[in-house]
C-alpha cells in the first residue's frame, strides 16, 4: 500500500501514523532510538506489507500489468490502491479528506527534525504539490507515476500506467474495495497485538 492507505491503517494514533509513514526509509532493525508508538508504527507498516504482496486479490490486479510493468507492477497498484482510497474516502471516514491530509502535513512537518532525511526531502514535495489529496484524480496519479517513472531514469513506463488504470477502472476498483475491507480487518488486529 501506499502513503494514504498506511497512515489511514495508523487509525489515528499520531505516533503509530509517523512510524508507518517513515518505515519505507527505516533500514532493518535500526529504529529503537525512536518512541516506541513510532517503532509500533514501523512495525505495523512492515507486516501491511507482508498480508498486501501476498493477498490473492492485489496479485490478481499485478498480473494485469506484469507483462508491461514487470517488477514495478506492485508499485504501480500500490498508488492505484490509494487513488481508489482517496477517492472513495468518504465510505472509510467521517473526516473529510482535506481536513485529514492537512493535518497529517501538519503532523509530519511539526515532527521532521526525528524523520529520516530520505522522508526529509520528500516531504516538501509531498506538502507542496498535496499528493496525498490530489491521489483522487487521474491527473494526481498521473503526476505521481511521472516522478516514479523519473526516478527509474525512464526504464520502468510508469507513466504509462494512468491508460492501464482507466482502461480497467472498474475491475481495478472492485479489487481495491474487496481487498481493503481484508486489510482493514487485518491491520486492525495486527495493531491490537503490537499494543
Amino acid at each position: 500500500m501506499n502513503f494514504l492507505a498506511h497512515l489511514y491503517l495508523s487509525e489515528n494514533n499520531t505516533n503509530i501514523m509517523i512510524g508507518n509513514f517513515i518505515a519505507d526509509h527505516i533500514k532493518g532493525n535500526k529504529f529503537s532510538h525512536f518512541q516506541e508508538d513510532i517503532q509500533k508504527g514501523i512495525l505495523l507498516h512492515r507486516e501491511i506489507d507482508t498480508y498486501t504482496d501476498a493477498h490473492k486479490i492485489v496479485r490478481i490486479s499485478k498480473r494485469r500489468l506484469h507483462e508491461r510493468y514487470r517488477h514495478y507492477d506492485g508499485v504501480i497498484i500500490d498508488i492505484f490502491y490509494d487513488h481508489y482510497l482517496a477517492k472513495n474516502w468518504r465510505n472509510y471516514s467521517e473526516i473529510p479528506l482535506n481536513i485529514y491530509v492537512n493535518s497529517v502535513y501538519k503532523l509530519l512537518q511539526e515532527n521532521i527534525d526525528i524523520l529520516p532525511e530520505k522522508t526529509q526531502k520528500i516531504l516538501p514535495y509531498m506538502v507542496q504539490y498535496n499528493w496525498l489529496y490530489n491521489y483522487q484524480f487521474a491527473k494526481g496519479i498521473q503526476e505521481v507515476l511521472n516522478g516514479m517513472n523519473k526516478r527509474t531514469n525512464g526504464k520502468s513506463k510508469m507513466n504509462l500506467a494512468t491508460g492501464d488504470l482507466l482502461e480497467h477502472y472498474q475491475i481495478f476498483e472492485n479489487d481495491f474495495t474487496a481487498f481493503f475491507e481484508d486489510l482493514r480487518e487485518f491491520s486492525h488486529q495486527k495493531l491490537k497485538e503490537l499494543s
